[in-house]
């Protein structure tokens, strides 16, 4: 196996929700040898109306559980995979499968086993499909009686078990305790499994096939045809995930990126695409300053004033201890010599406005506190910016041009980004504008 390229290939639920996509997989994997390892999602929708597998399943058992005849659901499911099975000309029948379900879900073996049989399913289709091994999740990936993930056992296992396998396909999303009882991740859970067992055959690369052509600069509900971000690196990809941009399960970057393994975002339906390659450094340039831009609405700005405040030891730590002991988290804290603000989710802090505002007196005597809500936050995010001057600059002018009134701009220190904060309604308009200097202009 010495000097053999390893990559292991996760395939998202759209591109496994008909034969038509599970034939387009078959050929991606089948023109790359090194493609060895394989994670499949359940099947997803074939159509804007349609329902995927999961939630099909979910509601199934549901109907177990309330004593219902949940006979015709399960039929549902299965006819989804028999139309899969059918438009491949395979002769493989699930039928002894679907029988161990039907008891299953009448002893009611738990809404985690439930959820996790489309992927069982489509990896047991997937691995006849492509004549590979089929290795069962809940052998190999490993949770606590706590219902924590155990990294270390499921690392171990994984090794050992994919050590002298040559090619094999490992259901994605689930895995099990010690006793046998199936545990899933959160939904999108299946980058997780492709990621771990990334890690675990130290692969050269994590490819990640989905329904797009890798991240793109700004949301294409906002920008028409956005370009894609070519490099990436995990930092970037941090700041922008946290800001709402997601095409990856976040909890699918940390066992790659401690190896040092990168992620290529690809699209099933393009497979030409290079798509968007996540890594942890690069010395290659940016197509553009910024790599890109990302945000959300519904914050409040908690202006506090306090003269002399500078010259108080603590005074941070006694407004944030406000907050703290009313359960909310902030999101940034941009202050001045007598103004300190705290910018929270106004959805969370609502319905505990009055007693925040009560602990921020009790605890930190301002001389007043201002409240602006419908604020909206957004991040602009680039390795490019370190380099460049005049970027926070470019920004204001943009948005003085698009006549957006800035609330708040606050910058890390790493200078990988700079988060800005507008009113909701000028949101939209602002990430045009930032888009329109930095990638259409680049002036």
């Amino acid at each position: 196996m010495v000097g053999k390229m390893t990559k292991v290939v996760k395939f998202g639920g759209s591109s496994l929700a008909s034969a038509g996509q599970f034939s387009k997989v078959g050929k991606i994997i089948k023109e790359d040898k090194a493609r060895r390892f394989v994670v499949p999602s359940a099947p997803g929708k074939r159509n804007a109306k349609d329902t995927k597998v999961t939630d099909l399943l979910y509601q199934c058992y549901a109907q177990a559980e309330a004593e219902e005849d949940f006979k015709g659901t399960l039929k549902k499911i299965q006819s989804r995979f028999e139309a899969i099975l059918n438009g491949l000309n395979m002769t493989f029948s699930l039928s002894g499968e679907f029988e161990t379900i039907a008891e299953n879900f009448a002893k009611k073996a738990g809404r985690d086993y439930a959820a996790s049989r489309g992927e069982y399913l489509n990896g047991i289709v997937m691995a006849q499909y492509l004549g590979f091994s089929f290795i069962d999740a809940a052998e190999v990936i490993r949770f606590k009686d706590n219902g924590d993930f155990d990294a270390e056992t499921t690392n171990e296992l994984l090794s050992a078990r994919l050590k002298g396998c040559e090619y094999a396909v490992i259901p994605g999303f689930y895995g099990a305790r010690a006793d046998g009882s199936i545990q899933t991740f959160s939904r999108g859970g299946s980058d997780i499994t492709g990621s771990l067992v990334a890690k675990a055959v130290h692969a050269d690369i994590y490819e990640n096939w989905t329904d797009v052509s890798g991240f793109l600069i700004a949301d294409p509900g906002i920008i028409k045809n956005p370009k894609v971000i070519k490099v990436i690196t995990y930092r970037e990809l941090r700041e922008l995930s946290y800001m709402g941009a997601t095409v990856l399960h976040e909890d699918a970057v940390f066992p790659v990126r401690r190896e040092g393994i990168p992620i290529n975002i690809r699209n099933t339906n393009a497979p030409e695409d290079e798509g968007t390659l996540i890594v942890e450094s690069t010395c290659r340039q940016p197509d553009y300053t910024i790599t890109g831009i990302a945000g959300k609405k519904g914050f409040v700005a908690v202006n506090i004033e306090k003269d002399m405040m500078n010259s108080e030891v603590g005074f941070g730590r006694k407004v944030l201890a406000a907050f703290e002991e009313n359960g909310i988290s902030f999101e940034h804290v941009p202050s001045g010599i007598d103004t300190f603000t705290v910018f929270v989710h106004q959805e969370e802090f609502e319905g505990k406005e009055q007693q925040v505002l009560s602990a921020i007196h009790r605890f930190a005597q301002p001389d007043s506190i201002d409240l602006e809500g419908n604020l909206a936050l957004i991040a602009v995010v680039g390795r490019g910016m370190r380099s460049t001057r005049g970027t926070a600059g470019r920004i204001f002018s943009a948005l003085a041009h698009a006549n957006v009134n800035v609330k708040m701009i606050d910058q890390g220190s790493s200078e990988l980004n700079i988060i800005i904060g507008v009113t909701n309604s000028d949101f939209e308009e602002a990430i045009r504008a930032i888009y329109d200097i930095f990638v259409e202009t680049q002036i």
